[in-house]
């Protein structure tokens, strides 16, 4: 039997962990895995949602600091990407009908797998697309998600060849005169570490690189036109103050100041308008603060241990310190 998660060398398989796959909204089927703490007594579990083109392997290394502070993890790859189902006949598009699907697999996820089988209370950590997600989802998740974490959420692009107006109406037209299909940039192999815009660490990238490398089969290449299309429409949606007010989920944003992949200054106009956001910059990071170097990344570390399972707000300054 093929394993379901894959080691990689300097990369292994967290231990105490099951892994599976569940269907998703409209049968799809996704791959997930549970990973449980050796304490007697479990804080929480935390639910982690992906960025684009991401894989459960890719935070074996956070999965093991959360369940060595008394955390079980819940996690799964999104749909059309990892080692979950893929949605076009060519594999490597990254592709969505509606962003709708997302958020109906995450509440899937949190009924019939978070809830069942983890421990009480429940927090969401969630990075760029799962960001946009959690997001979206929010306004629904006040009775089961007790805390979330927002690392570089997807709510504005970054540094693109044309305008986020023009890359708008391009979607939206390709999406309506059925070229959704179509992607806008062209296939290929993954920059090399001195051009990547994602980590300016180098171990991490090689670690990343080498799950992909090992395992091509979890890689993804461009999004295709209908995905930037409705990842376009749900911004625009969670931007909104009549969005914003709704959630009551206390929420942190970790927002990397260096940030090329994400616009830093849409994270900065919504925390504005979230009153139950607070916004923690991080200067000098880039976008997958996860994967940065150690000076970063404990920065993002410390919030997260100090926000969940919960010692308030009122201690991130003194937990995190910004001085890159």
């Amino acid at each position: 039997m093929d394993a379901i998660l894959h080691a990689t060398a300097g990369n292994p398989v967290p231990e105490n962990h099951v892994a599976g796959f569940f269907k998703g909204h409209g049968g799809v089927n996704l791959r997930y895995a549970l990973f449980r703490s050796a304490t007697s007594v479990a804080k929480g579990t935390v639910v982690l949602l992906h960025g684009r083109n991401e894989t459960i392997e890719k935070y074996f290394e956070t999965i093991n600091e959360l369940t060595a502070q008394g955390l079980w993890v819940a996690t799964f790859d999104l749909r059309g990407q990892g080692g979950s189902q893929r949605l076009l006949k060519n594999p490597r598009l990254g592709h969505v009908r509606s962003f709708r699907h997302y958020e109906r697999d995450l509440e899937i996820f949190l009924e019939h797998i978070v809830l069942p089988d983890c421990r009480l209370p429940f927090f969401l950590l969630a990075h760029s697309t799962g960001g946009l997600i959690a997001l979206s989802a929010a306004p629904r998740l006040a009775n089961r998600i007790d805390r979330m974490v927002l690392s570089a959420p997807f709510v504005g692009l970054g540094k693109q060849p044309v305008s986020p107006r023009t890359l708008y109406l391009m979607s939206l037209v390709a999406s309506w005169t059925g070229f959704g299909r179509m992607t806008f940039t062209a296939d290929g192999p993954p920059k090399p570490f001195d051009d990547n815009p994602v980590t300016s660490d180098m171990v991490r990238y090689q670690r990343n690189a080498a799950i992909n490398a090992a395992h091509p089969e979890l890689e993804l290449g461009p999004p295709t036109a209908r995905w930037l299309y409705e990842a376009q429409k749900a911004m625009r949606r969670v931007a909104k103050p009549s969005h914003l007010t709704r959630i009551t989920v206390p929420t942190v944003m970790i927002s990397p100041a260096r940030d090329t992949v994400v616009s830093y200054a849409a994270q900065e106009k919504l925390s504005q308008y979230f009153r139950a956001g607070q916004l923690v910059p991080v200067p000098g990071a880039r976008h997958e603060i996860l994967q940065e170097r150690d000076r970063f990344r404990s920065q993002a570390m410390a919030a997260i241990s100090t926000f969940i399972p919960g010692s308030g707000n009122d201690e991130l300054s003194d937990a995190v310190s910004l001085d890159s």
